[in-house]
This record gives structure tokens, C-alpha cells and sequence, in this order.
């Protein structure tokens, strides 16, 4: 998952030498190109796992054996349960939160910390080094304290940096406090495939979390509009910080309430009596 934030980082100056030197559909092309090589030649390589496959050596944490669950969801039997709608809404919330940063970051470091454009449009490109971090690091650490501590800890991280970010007069700063809300909105990427996968198993993991990918389109929509109409209500930008503060705050709730599916978990299955 960090190549899919890194390669955005890698591909825009790539893209931007090429428009200026072929042009725009020739750029298209070289691009597509590229994109069909490298995506389907490896694919030739790849094979699915062995059933019940697990690396040598590797146990999963207490966390993660708590909330895993005994069975395999289908895709109907998941939307039949009201926590796959709660996985959705953090995503969709969390991501809210960070690509209306995205779309307004470099307007917002002119106008809060008073730089130049240029300036401001540098930070873009540093805090984009966030895309791929932020997807290892959450991820990494969910695998030791479990999926719902991450998420309650991005939306807190973000609730406290979204208080500060319209109050900070240095660049650096500003660029820092806008680098851990990339962090938080990439971690939810790198986190919730696993959390898919924890309350309705691996099997059908694809086809439930890859519905699960529209809260990214929805949020697309609603965060850079949501941070826009404030930004043009209000005249500023610290209005709609301060709105996007509430709502991860109060966001921190879902995690808070939101435990597996009432199935068994794979725990009470292996200490469940087994029948004469």
C-alpha cells in the first residue's frame, strides 16, 4: 500500500517533464504504456497463497486474535452486519478530514503562515512523502495494539492538530502539523484492509472492502467542498479547521463502539467444547 502513495510522489515530476516536452496526449500515452507493462507483466509471476498460509514464525498479537473473526464472510453476509457500515464511515471521515487538506494546503500556508506561492507549493510536494509513510506506520502499529486503537488515535492526533494548524505562524511548523494529518489519512488506508479482514475474513476480503474503497470516493467529493463553502462563508480558513476538529473529535466515537460481528471470534471457537 505505500507504492500506491509513493508512486504519486515519484510519477508527478515524471509527468510534469514529460507535458512540457511532448505535450499532454503524448504524455497520456507514454504513461499508459508504461502503467500496462508494468502492471501486467508482474502479474504473469503472481500466485495465490496457500490456504491458511502465515510466514514461518509468525503468531498474531493479543489485539489481533481478540477481534479476528471465526468465519468468512460473503460480501451480502458482511452488508447484512452494521459494522461494515461502521468500518465505512471512518474511512470515509478520515479521509474527509485529510484530502480537504490536500486541496487546499498551499492556499492555506499563504494565507495562515503568510509565504510566498511558490513556497507554498513546495510544501505540497514534502508533505505528499506522507502518502507512503503513513500507510507503513499505522499499519505496522495496528498489527501490535489492533485496528480500533489506531483509528480512535488518528482521529485525536488530528482533532488536537486541526485546533492548532489556523493559530501557528511559522511555515515550518504549519508544514509539519499538515504533514501528520497526511499521516492519519494515509494511515486509514493502511489500516482498514486489515480491519476488513479481522471482522469478516480473508476470503471475500476483496469484493467487501473493495466496496468498501467508495467511502475514498465520497470523501473526495465531500471533504475539498465541505473545507471550499466554509473557506468562501467565512473568509478565512480557521472557521473550517475548527469544523474539522468537531468532526474527527467526534468521530472518535465509531471505534470506541464498534467491536466484531457477533460470531464467535476465533478464540471462543478454538475454546468452544467440540460436540461427543
Amino acid at each position: 500500500m505505500a507504492g500506491f502513495g509513493a508512486g504519486a510522489l515519484i510519477t508527478a515530476p515524471i509527468a510534469s517533464r514529460l507535458i512540457v516536452s511532448v505535450g499532454v496526449l503524448k504524455t497520456f500515452a507514454i504513461l499508459g504504456i508504461a502503467y500496462f507493462l508494468g502492471v501486467t507483466i508482474p502479474a504473469f509471476f503472481m500466485k495465490d497463497p496457500p490456504a491458511g498460509f502465515a510466514p514461518a514464525g509468525w503468531q498474531p498479537s493479543a489485539a489481533q486474535t481478540r477481534e479476528r473473526v471465526a468465519r468468512d464472510y460473503t460480501l451480502g453476509a458482511a452488508l447484512g452486519k452494521w459494522q461494515w457500515y461502521a468500518l465505512w464511515a471512518m474511512l470515509f471521515l478520515n479521509t474527509s478530514a485529510g484530502i480537504s487538506i490536500i486541496s487546499q494546503a498551499a492556499p492555506m500556508a499563504e494565507e495562515i503562515t503568510h509565504v510566498s506561492t511558490a513556497l507554498a507549493a513546495g510544501m505540497v510536494g514534502i508533505i505528499s512523502i506522507a502518502n507512503g509513510s503513513g500507510r507503513f506506520l499505522w499499519a505496522w502499529l495496528s498489527d501490535a495494539i489492533g485496528r480500533r486503537a489506531v483509528f480512535l488515535a488518528m482521529f485525536l492526533v488530528q482533532a488536537v492538530v486541526f485546533c492548532l494548524m489556523p493559530h501557528v505562524a511559522g511555515f515550518g511548523l504549519f508544514t509539519t502539523l499538515a504533514f501528520i494529518v497526511l499521516l492519519c489519512y494515509r494511515g486509514g488506508f493502511g489500516t482498514m484492509p486489515a480491519f476488513a479482514t479481522d471482522y469478516f475474513g480473508a476470503t471475500n476480503v476483496g469484493s467487501i472492502y473493495g466496496l468498501m474503497l467508495t467511502a475514498w470516493g465520497f470523501a473526495g467529493v465531500f471533504g475539498p467542498m465541505l473545507i471550499a463553502r466554509i473557506r468562501q462563508s467565512t473568509g478565512h480558513y480557521a472557521g473550517a479547521l475548527n469544523v474539522l476538529a468537531v468532526v474527527v473529535l467526534v468521530s472518535a466515537v465509531l471505534p470506541l463502539i464498534t467491536h466484531p460481528p457477533k460470531s464467535e471470534t476465533r478464540e471462543e471457537a478454538m475454546e468452544r467444547p467440540r460436540a461427543a
